[in-house]
């Protein structure tokens, strides 16, 4: 009987953290496409997420978290660009990332930039509504800040 209870508890805990699992886009124009479909902006998390300790805190204590997921589903497309030193990327992933560096000046990690995108004579146009960072007191805190931002768009 035991094994039996243990055995739902388990896929009943299992379904419960696929349903939380959310998808990051890592090609820009594909989330570009996403979010003119939706009519949702953009969240970019510039990101070293193999060396940087503040990218990693910032993904446990709040990208990682059930809230998170309930609000990012609802309110943004989600993009990681990686900025790492031991993982393999793509030279168009590279490339991607390093002009995107450049368009949103970012100088530091975790930089997340909350942003909405127009196209004027085929010609990205990126709006940004705000930028943040990792903040201490967790998902409420953090999520805060962002409904912030999206009261711009």
């Amino acid at each position: 009987m035991k094994k039996i209870i243990i055995t739902i508890l388990f896929v009943f805990g299992s379904v419960s953290l696929q349903a939380q699992e959310l998808y990051w886009e890592t090609n820009v124009t594909k989330a570009i496409e996403v979010s003119k479909k939706t009519n949702k902006p953009m969240l970019l998390f510039f990101t070293g997420s193999d060396w940087c300790g503040w990218c990693i805190r910032l993904q446990k204590e709040v990208l990682k978290t059930p809230e998170f997921a309930t609000w990012a589903k609802q309110n943004v497309v989600l993009v990681e660009l990686d900025y790492p030193r031991a993982k393999a990327q793509t030279n168009e992933i590279k490339q991607q990332n390093a002009q995107l560096q450049q368009i949103f000046g970012i100088q530091g990690y975790p930089t997340v930039h909350f942003a909405t995108v127009t196209e004027t004579k085929g010609k990205v146009n990126f709006q940004s509504l705000g930028n943040t960072g990792y903040l201490a007191g967790g998902p409420t805190a953090w999520l805060g800040v962002a409904n912030g931002f999206l009261k711009k768009k």
